[in-house]
């Protein structure tokens, strides 16, 4: 059994500030590039780790476009939402998603925490996922990134959750690999974490990011940083993967403009980049107010649920937001 994962492509039909390129055309061309390999490869499913759009709900013409790219992958894609694809990061809103539409349709199949079972042949994989939530890097990291194998011989696990190798930045929201050693997947392997992080390994066990497909930010590392997808063969007597860089993605320097001074680079830090992506993806306002929630709750020392409560408005009123613009 042969499968391929990417992450974090964040299609959008415009092209982030800080770009010097056509993000939609260079975006397809390696969309496309992805394809081929499953195709040489001959892949027989392909995982995407989330932020399948880069928000919630955008125009037809933009989903019409590249959704067209995906009905030419090779080989069925099974995904987990990202924080991206929800209003006001609240997995509820799912349904009511481009994402959501694209899994009513067929053209992507969601992944949860109840087991998918693949089989080829006498092998049995165990696929399940965690996507973006609330809590998500904030309650015990176990609850999303530990599963346990039952009736396989392999088991994944996908998240959409700030997975880091090693503490790298201040705040609290984030999870070591060292935390969940105990997980019974053969591979973990996370989105999120745009510019990805060392591979980590325990008794087998695998623990892989290659980074986003999409360069939002022009933070220092995304100018170096390979863009790349991961390619997993079981069929052997061990698995093994391997990490192909894309050959249609330019260089960092060639695409992304460091000519403009970098905002909030303190938060930048903080958030692994992930603030600064968001900014470039042309939804500032709506960030920074779920930030203020979050700092709010936190200096106040509020409920969960009171949190939890004050960010499904926030979602609400996103969605809201989105269906007016949608009929103007």
């Amino acid at each position: 059994m042969r499968l391929l994962f990417l992450t974090d492509d964040h299609k959008r039909g415009t092209t982030p500030a800080n770009r010097k390129d056509n993000f939609p055309a260079t975006l397809a061309a390696k969309l496309r590039e992805v394809a081929d390999i499953a195709r040489e490869r001959e892949v027989d499913y392909i995982l995407h780790g989330g932020d399948f759009y880069d928000v919630p709900a955008p125009a037809i013409s933009v989903c019409a476009d590249f959704l067209e790219i995906y009905q030419q992958f090779p080989a069925p894609v099974y995904i987990i939402a990202g924080n991206h694809d929800l209003f006001g990061n609240n997995e509820e809103t799912l349904p009511r998603t481009m994402l959501g539409l694209a899994a009513r349709v067929g053209i992507v199949r969601m992944i949860g925490r109840a087991p998918v079972y693949l089989t080829k042949g006498d092998l049995r994989l165990q696929l399940t996922g965690r996507g973006y939530h609330f809590e998500m890097d904030r309650r015990d990291p176990r609850e999303d990134y530990v599963v346990q194998k039952r009736n396989c011989d392999y088991a994944i696990h996908m998240v959409h959750g700030m997975l880091l190798d090693r503490a790298s930045f201040p705040g609290p929201f984030y999870t070591l690999v060292e935390q969940i050693w105990e997980t019974e997947a053969d591979f973990t392997l996370a989105g999120h974490n745009h510019l990805g992080f060392a591979d980590a390994e325990r008794d087998g066990r695998r623990f892989l990011n290659p980074g986003a497909l999409a360069r939002l930010s022009n933070h220092p590392l995304e100018m170096r940083r390979p863009v790349q997808v991961i390619y997993i063969d079981l069929g052997g007597s061990r698995p093994v993967f391997e990490k192909i860089r894309l050959q249609s993605a330019p260089p960092g320097e060639d695409v992304l403009d460091r000519s403009m001074q970098e905002e909030a680079s303190f938060r930048e830090e903080r958030l692994a980049g992930y603030l600064a992506e968001i900014k470039a993806a042309g939804s500032y306002q709506r960030a920074d107010v779920r930030l203020l929630v979050e700092e709010i709750a936190r200096s106040e020392q509020l409920e969960p649920r009171i949190r939890s409560e004050a960010l499904r408005r926030v979602g609400l009123a996103e969605e809201a937001l989105a269906r007016g613009e949608g009929e103007s």
